[in-house]
């Protein structure tokens, strides 16, 4: 019987060149978003997208691990809604396709990225207040009255 040598997601989408290039399209349009644009103001873009390709590259199975924060940690201090968290899902639904990756690939890295939603989204404002350090500045960002 013969050996199969399975790739990982990783190594399927092209590995992190392709991984550098979704980043770039995604936070090219979450920089432009008039409101999930505004969690990013006065953060690098270019530090935002490769500690995201580190992180996304280790959870598709890359030998390297990311060292950064986990995600909890990362977005506590962040009031995301569902809402949020399902537009910059489909954000980077578009980035994915943009970026060339295959539908069926596309979709086993989306799932990736749909179960971090538990880690991030505040179930109510009165919980995220009750999660959060004191000591931190929260960001809260009001729905855009045009959006």
């Amino acid at each position: 019987m013969e050996d199969v040598i399975k790739q990982t997601l990783y190594e399927s989408v092209g590995g992190l060149p392709t991984l550098q290039k979704v980043h770039k399209i995604f936070y090219d349009k979450v920089y432009l978003h008039p409101w999930l644009g505004k969690f990013f103001e006065g953060h690098n873009q270019e530090s935002i997208e490769t500690r995201q390709t580190q992180f996304i590259a280790e959870k598709m199975g890359a030998e390297k691990p990311y060292l950064g924060k986990d995600m909890k940690m990362a977005h506590r201090q962040m009031y995301i809604t569902k809402e949020l968290f399902d537009l910059r899902h489909e954000l980077l639904r578009e980035s994915i396709k943009e970026g060339g990756v295959s539908d069926e690939l596309a979709e086993r890295w989306l799932r990736i990225d749909s179960a971090f939603n538990r880690h991030i989204v505040k179930d109510s404002i009165e919980s995220f207040y009750a999660y959060s350090w004191k000591y931190e500045k929260r960001v809260i960002v009001p729905k855009p009255d045009a959006y």
